[in-house]
């Protein structure tokens, strides 16, 4: 039987849970990685998702490491670009991939927002080029978006999506190319309304995570928001609508609130500020719990 292979662009925390995906599939990975550091340290961020995941280190066997596009094996069924969220070093990558790989290798992207269009049209063969959004980490969250470009080939989309069930992940198929996709769409439509209520001095930052934490986000997980509007009926959804939706924000640029907290320096955990303050302790329990989440892979 022939050896199945992928290759996966990057090996930073995302690039290498979605080769450990593979890996544990059964799929033989090949991880491009130009950094000699970020090599040495990917075999112990390798075991460490295996005892996030639970599961032993067998499959790590698979999964090599080169320093150049131009030595992925051309006959991978597939390639995921997993680097920065730089459009040009996107593009360079996706060139470099269409001269290297078979013309029936599969080329995906992991960006979370650029259009996939933006890194196809950098191809000879766009009709190959498809969206592949995994969500950090990948192992406990399992949906990755399969963005269908105007380009991209409905054969190319079935593909992708088959691979992504066998290696266990909850494919979702994104029938157009649009900024975000969905769940940024949805996640940052959310994002919006929360800095506009704390800007208005409704209320705090941390009033607006407990109330989505403790109120509806409690039950996201079981029951989505349509799910939940056909649970409680349209009727009563379209009335709390013709109250509530004129009232929202329709900002269509950062507020100034965001603006200002990044103009000086206030960016966040790492900062000790961003939308509250953040000391050593609160730090370390944000950790920790994000840690009892996902399991500790550094």
């Amino acid at each position: 039987m022939t050896e199945r292979r992928a290759a996966v662009v990057g090996a930073g925390r995302m690039g290498l849970a979605i080769a450990h995906l593979f890996a544990s599939a059964g799929i033989c990975v090949t991880v491009v990685e130009p950094s000699s550091a970020a090599i040495a340290g990917a075999a112990e961020r390798l075991r460490a998702i295996s005892r996030a995941r639970a599961i032993d280190d067998g499959a790590l066997s698979a999964i090599d490491f080169i320093a150049a596009i131009e030595a992925v094996p051309a006959d991978v069924e597939i390639v995921i670009e997993a680097a920065p969220e730089h459009l040009e070093i996107k593009r360079e990558i996706f060139a470099r991939l269409d001269a290297r790989c078979s013309p029936r290798t599969i080329l995906a992207t992991n960006t979370s927002a650029i259009p996939v269009t933006r890194m196809a049209d950098a191809t000879s063969q766009p009709a190959r080029v498809v969206g592949t959004h995994f969500w950090n980490p990948p192992y406990r969250v399992r949906l990755v978006e399969v963005v269908q470009a105007a380009v991209t080939a409905p054969d190319t989309v079935e593909r992708t999506i088959a691979l992504m069930r066998e290696i266990g992940q909850e494919a979702v198929h994104v029938k157009r190319d649009i900024p975000g996709f969905i769940g940024n769409r949805l996640q940052h439509a959310l994002k919006r309304e929360a800095i506009a209520l704390v800007q208005a001095g409704v209320c705090d930052a941390e009033t607006v995570d407990l109330v989505v934490k403790h109120g509806f986000g409690a039950r996201l997980g079981i029951m989505g928001p349509l799910e939940q509007s056909d649970l409680v009926g349209l009727d009563l959804t379209l009335a709390i609508h013709s109250v509530l939706l004129s009232d929202l924000d329709v900002s269509a640029t950062p507020q100034q609130l965001l603006v200002d907290l990044v103009a000086a320096g206030n960016t966040g955990v790492d900062a000790g500020r961003g939308f509250r303050t953040w000391t050593a302790a609160e730090r370390a329990e944000l950790k920790e719990r994000l840690d009892r989440f996902a399991g500790p892979t550094s």
